[in-house]
């Protein structure tokens, strides 16, 4: 199977604390992968070396099929290169619709003369069409995003990711604070999203991540603990004792 993103031997620390450990980690192109770890396991610290937010003391960061180091790129080139980012607070602007949040995000021309004269084409609407059917929010168009749920919220957030056709998805603890037919919902779009591209969900909801279906990373003190379907990291013995002993 080909690989979308390779880490390997990447070390980090912060005031002589290892945030992350000789971690080594690779998904694939079209992959839906779960990371789950005790609190302090470096599961935002990876997501902030992928996307450039926090630099490596040592190790690799490999994209794409070109093969290039992400460690030489700005927060916003890794962006471009298709690496989108989901934090657990939702993000979106609340005083526009949700139309008009889908479609500022779509992946169009950013520099100020394409801003300024921007006016929608009708692929774009029936890519914001497109968009809201993939997160459930067609009839919820016209209205609102403050008006939204918080479920509601982070699926439009999704969608604004999804607008701007990531590769690679990384989504920070999703099912916080929903109800559980809102977690479900939430599952159908990461997993259908994960068809196309690559997907990587932060979660310490392990009824969440039984329902993604997915291989799952366990991190534990900054590097990666095992590796498998569910079932088989929750009957290894070392998880058991570091995690879910607890």
């Amino acid at each position: 199977m080909s690989t979308l993103l390779e880490v390997s031997g990447v070390s980090v620390s912060f005031d002589g604390f290892k945030a992350i450990n000789n971690l080594s980690f690779r998904i694939g192109p079209a992959e839906l992968r779960a990371i789950i770890g005790p609190n302090g396991a470096g599961k935002t610290t990876f997501m902030d070396i992928v996307t450039g937010k926090t630099r490596p003391d040592e190790g690799r960061v490999i994209w794409g099929e070109r093969s290039v180091s992400l460690l030489r790129m700005s927060e916003s080139r890794i962006a471009q290169e298709g690496i989108g980012r989901k934090f657990q607070r939702p993000t979106v602007f609340e005083d526009q619709s949700v139309h008009d949040n889908l479609l500022m995000a779509l992946k169009k021309p950013r520099g100020p003369f394409a801003v300024l004269f921007y006016r929608p084409e009708s692929p774009d609407e029936a890519r914001v069409e497109e968009l809201a059917a993939e997160i459930g929010l067609e009839a919820a168009l016209p209205r609102k995003a403050g008006e939204l749920s918080h479920g509601q919220k982070q699926w439009l957030e999704i969608g604004m990711l999804l607008a701007q056709e990531p590769k690679l998805l990384l989504v920070d603890e999703p099912a916080a604070g929903m109800t559980l037919s809102e977690r479900e919902h939430t599952t159908d779009i990461l997993r259908r999203a994960a068809e196309t591209r690559a997907v990587v969900v932060v979660e310490h909801d392990m009824e969440f991540v039984r329902r993604l279906d997915c291989k799952v990373t366990v991190l534990h003190e900054g590097s990666v603990l095992a590796e498998g379907t569910l079932d088989h990291v929750t009957q290894n013995r070392q998880v058991i004792d570091v995690y879910l002993g607890r």
